[in-house]
């Protein structure tokens, strides 16, 4: 069975890139079948592992996959690396006793992680940003800590704020489907920091390693995910400036609501309220920005975003 991000990789490939099933095939090495049921499913269907599978032969020889990778980048295409010429390389080179298809399995989405863009100055329409920010405020008379999801779209400064009880997995997941919802559309990208909500671990070379759950939420929306540079918070500084504006006026005086949905209820009517203002020095209200953003925003999926782990396990000895 091939992995989440394989899934991630291929349908990104397919339905953001706009290239044909026949070319994926050949491209990641797959047959075409495979190829139509990683486009039905956003994740592996089947037996999931609750961890991923140790790779105890091939682990020393990641760093010198990534390197090989990286110096490709500055290749013309021709000359570039296949995963059978890496094995060659690191069975002759570095005395790698390992299969090749253990190496074959971690270059196809390693490839894939090396397409990450930078950081735009500029913002186009349809891009977003996250972060998390914390407030303070009473639920049901209790004085509570709230932590805060802001979605931002930087080309029209529209806002989206939804407060939850901690900063854990589900918030993070619920945050997503809940802006995509809010906005009508998913963003073509989205700008991270480096949270572990995300970001499983950050590699020697500056790769990162995302979380089953954050891959599975881009498999199924097909929403390319960038990252800031680590303690670089001005990389994301709309975002930031949205935490900062929830703070001050969203939640200032502090928050009175009888429950989380109550007060989710009124951050929504205060965020779409928002959009009759002006932000900046823009002469145009931020409500006709908007309307560029959500011109450029990829069409909601069909059917809703199931996280792996909510789902009953079912098991099969069928291989993909």
């Amino acid at each position: 069975m091939y992995s989440v991000e394989v899934y991630a990789a291929v349908r990104q490939f397919v339905f953001v890139e706009g290239r044909s099933r026949r070319e994926a095939a050949r491209v990641f090495g797959l047959n075409r079948e495979t190829v139509a049921k990683i486009c039905r499913f956003s994740v592996p269907p089947g037996y999931r592992r609750e961890r991923p599978a140790a790779k105890p032969k091939l682990g020393p020889f990641i760093p010198v996959i990534d390197a090989i990778l990286e110096a490709d980048r500055g290749a013309p295409v021709k000359q570039r690396h296949t995963a059978r010429r890496i094995f060659e390389r690191l069975r002759d080179e570095h005395g790698y006793t390992g299969g090749y298809t253990v190496v074959k399995d971690y270059v196809r989405p390693a490839r894939l992680r090396l397409r990450e863009a930078f950081v735009p100055l500029s913002h186009p329409p349809g891009h977003a940003q996250v972060d998390f920010g914390q407030c303070i405020g009473f639920i049901g008379g209790v004085r509570t800590v709230m932590h805060v999801f802001c979605m931002d779209l930087p080309h029209s400064d529209a806002p989206f704020v939804k407060a939850y009880p901690a900063e854990t997995t589900e918030a993070f997941l619920d945050g997503h489907v809940s802006a995509f919802a809010f906005f009508g559309g998913v963003p073509l990208s989205i700008l991270y920091d480096n949270t572990k909500l995300a970001v499983a671990r950050i590699l020697g070379d500056g790769q990162r390693t995302r979380t089953r759950a954050f891959t599975e939420l881009i498999s199924h929306y097909l929403f390319r995910d960038r990252f800031g540079r680590p303690g670089k918070g001005n990389d994301k500084g709309k975002v930031e400036g949205l935490v900062k504006y929830t703070q001050r006026r969203f939640m200032t005086p502090l928050p009175h609501a009888a429950s989380f949905d109550a007060l989710n209820a009124a951050l929504e009517a205060r965020c779409l309220a928002r959009q009759d203002e002006h932000a900046g020095r823009h002469e145009e209200t931020i409500g006709e920005r908007l309307l560029r953003d959500l011109a450029a925003l990829r069409v909601l999926p069909a059917g809703p975003f199931e996280p792996c782990e909510k789902k009953p396990a079912r098991v099969s000895s069928t291989a993909l």
